[in-house]
């Protein structure tokens, strides 16, 4: 019997699925007993305590092995503090013991539970009849790993015990937000787990209000470690600045770690057997770059041989670490914390991270992106200071701050970039740029505002050198002839910015005619 206080918790809802394949088997701490099931492969449910005590048979979720290990990834990460084992292995589920497992199901079989992203009993994980947690991710992106992982990891965090967290105004009354978004942009954005994280690049467990007050905070970590018959991993590198300090490669070297409580710290030593320039990264566990699907804000700080400080790096905009600094020879110390930033406190600063080290300065020393709005136009430009040449130039952007996608690809010596968004709303910015070497590094991330969208469906570079820039609210066709009528070329391009090639034809002026099938533009063109 369940408790009558026992109440379902509901995930906000978004939207819909994709293609299903096989699905990997993956494990995030095999050696832990407690186990948290993401099932991707459709599961028949029969539970008095489900859809009024009728049977739901879930579909599968129709997810790639990429969106699946993306999502399985993202969730470990959230969990990685703890001695639990994340799986997509339904063996694994089934050997943990009844009271110290819990099944998420991914479907798209929703219908039953109409308008949320997820639902789950809260305590539901420590119950011993595998009742499920649910994840519709039909309502989810759709399909989006970033989202799906949230809503489980959100759903799943129910069933070990955690309620909702909000947000207050400052008369600490009625919440303003039930499902607290968070805060921020860019690499440092931040939203609780038990919140709406959704649209944050950094989230973790937090110590704040739930919908029942504004003075009734929730401890998660406290929550998760004590009420569920598990509790942190081991600590697996000591804080200590001695002989016993774990000792790395000297010259060149490379370690994983993980930072398991708020307490805890991990300590390195290394020689250098003569003076050297040195280069240090220390980056959270991540999907991708600029901290994709962190958990963990890094600080870095290193000590001379005695165990004096030297220097501690505490970057306020990213996630991760990067130090290019003059040391003699000898030892020292690094030591590995979890930090806070301008949206969030080191509470919940968790996870896994890796760290590498080696002699001489990585060429890409500077990359920073400045940009302007004017009219309906933004104009970026950047400083990029490097020893070795540069192979390409990518402009990413982004509606959200965190998940980018490639605008345009530029040649190594291009300094800037204009065009005219079609989106009447913030959109973020950021460079990768790659030498010859194969070095790749991101720059700042901006963020311009959109301005109301003209009349006109294609925007023209009119002046060019040897590349015509066309911006497109929709798929298209096109003509450029010369200025006798002659055909010079045709082609499609797609909805965005697409590149023309037209180096190859010589300086002059040119029309070119876009159409789709609702309407025509003609635009001159200056080739010089």
């Amino acid at each position: 019997m369940k408790k009558p206080s026992t109440y379902i918790m509901l995930v906000m809802a978004l939207v819909t699925s994709l293609n299903a394949f096989s699905t990997p088997k993956l494990n995030s701490y095999p050696s832990a007993v407690a186990t948290i099931f993401l099932d991707f492969d459709g599961h028949f449910v029969s539970s008095s305590v489900w859809n009024n005590g009728n049977p739901i048979n879930c579909a599968p979720s129709g997810m790639t092995d990429l969106q699946i290990t993306e999502t399985f990834n993202r969730v470990a990460e959230d969990y990685r503090p703890f001695d639990i084992n994340i799986t997509t292995d339904s063996a694994v589920f089934l050997a943990a013991p009844l009271t110290k497992r819990i099944r998420v199901i991914i479907t798209p079989s929703s219908s039953w539970c109409p308008g949320v992203g997820g639902v789950a009993y809260v305590g539901s994980f420590t119950w011993g009849d595998d009742t499920p947690a649910f994840t519709f991710c039909n309502m989810l992106g759709p399909n989006d790993p970033k989202i799906v992982a949230e809503c489980c990891s959100h759903e799943s965090g129910h069933t070990v015990g955690l309620s909702h967290q909000s947000k207050y105004g400052p008369d600490c009354m009625t919440p303003i937000e039930t499902y607290n978004t968070g805060t921020g942009i860019g690499e440092i954005a931040w939203a609780p787990i038990m919140g709406n994280s959704y649209y944050r690049n950094m989230t973790n467990w937090n110590n704040g209000p739930t919908p029942y007050g504004c003075t009734a905070t929730q401890d998660n970590l406290y929550i998760i470690s004590t009420q569920n018959g598990f509790s942190y991993r081991a600590d697996d590198f000591g804080e200590i600045l001695d002989a016993s300090t774990y000792t790395l490669p000297p010259v060149n070297f490379s370690q994983n770690g993980i930072i398991s409580t708020n307490t805890d710290k991990d300590a390195f030593k290394f020689t250098l057997p003569q003076n050297s320039t040195f280069h240090f990264t220390a980056n959270p566990f991540n999907v991708a770059s600029n901290g994709e699907g962190a958990n963990l804000d890094i600080k870095l700080s290193l000590f001379n041989s005695a165990g004096a400080l030297i220097r501690t790096y505490d970057p306020p905009n990213t996630l991760s670490v990067t130090v290019d600094t003059n040391l003699l020879a000898g030892s020292y110390y690094l030591l590995i914390d979890g930090t806070g930033n301008a949206n969030i406190g080191e509470y919940g600063s968790l996870g896994e991270y890796s760290i590498s080290g080696n002699s001489g300065i990585l060429p890409i020393h500077e990359v920073s992106l400045t940009g302007t709005v004017n009219k309906t136009k933004h104009k970026l430009s950047w400083n990029i200071i490097a020893d070795e040449p540069l192979s390409s130039i990518i402009v990413e952007s982004s509606l959200d701050g965190v998940n980018f996608k490639t605008l345009t690809s530029l040649g190594a010596r291009v300094t800037q970039f204009s065009y005219a968004p079609y989106q009447n709303s913030n959109i973020y910015y950021r460079l990768k740029v790659t030498s010859v070497i194969g070095q790749s590094v991101y720059s700042n991330v901006l963020v311009l505002r959109g301005e109301e969208v003209t009349d006109k469906s294609f925007f023209v570079s009119t002046f060019v050198k040897s590349d015509i820039m066309v911006n497109a609210a929709d798929n298209y066709q096109y003509q450029i002839s010369d200025m006798n009528g002659r055909e010079i070329m045709s082609g499609i391009g797609l909805k965005g910015i697409n590149k023309i090639i037209f180096s190859g034809n010589p300086d002059g002026m040119y029309i070119i005619q876009l159409h789709n099938n609702n309407l025509k533009q003609t635009e001159r063109i200056i080739k010089q």
